[in-house]
């Protein structure tokens, strides 16, 4: 007689992650798999909205497009990036809006969310907070197993969100 032949198969431990970039005119978001241990690519791109709709539209388009994702991927934890304040308020005023509808898309949808500052990025991603953009988009490419960096700019940058969101939780778990 044959045993039961299923218990000699280990399902892999899959945890899906999405990262976003925020910005009013353009989102970027990746979704990595982590799968034992190992990045995987699931998805990337951008959520873009028209500067001839007016900021509530606009607002509400990113909201709808983050369900959609939501909907589609079903990520399991999410991180996003803080607000950097530079020299433009007015720009970061308008960050900080879409972060907000990022932040309420993914709370409704009962999703953990991590944010991380650009250098916490750029440290987790390439070792050093100081990391320049080519530098950063290097490291997502190797780290994803990628022939090619991944474009637009936001969408590499919501990529690496996920990848140091991945970093940060495997490190604590070492550490619990």
């Amino acid at each position: 007689m044959i045993g039961n032949s299923l218990t000699a198969y280990r399902l892999p431990i899959i945890v899906r992650i999405i990262g976003l970039d925020p910005g009013t005119a353009t989102t970027g978001y990746g979704i990595i798999d982590e799968v034992d241990g190992r990045l995987q690519l699931v998805t990337y791109g951008v959520i873009s909205t028209s500067p001839r709709d007016s900021a509530p539209r606009r607002l509400q388009l990113i909201y709808q497009e983050l369900n959609q994702l939501i909907a589609t991927y079903q990520p399991q934890s999410a991180a996003i990036e803080e607000v950097f304040f530079g020299r433009n308020i007015t720009t970061a005023i308008s960050v900080g809006q879409a972060r907000g509808v990022l932040i309420l898309a993914l709370a409704n949808a009962s999703i953990p969310i991590a944010e991380y500052s650009p250098p916490r990025i750029k440290d987790a991603v390439t070792g050093y907070g100081k990391a320049d953009k080519a530098q950063v988009q290097m490291m997502v490419r190797n780290l994803l197993d990628l022939e090619e960096t991944p474009h637009p700019d936001d969408a590499a940058d919501g990529l690496a969100i996920a990848i140091a969101h991945y970093q940060y939780q495997r490190f604590a778990s070492l550490i619990d």
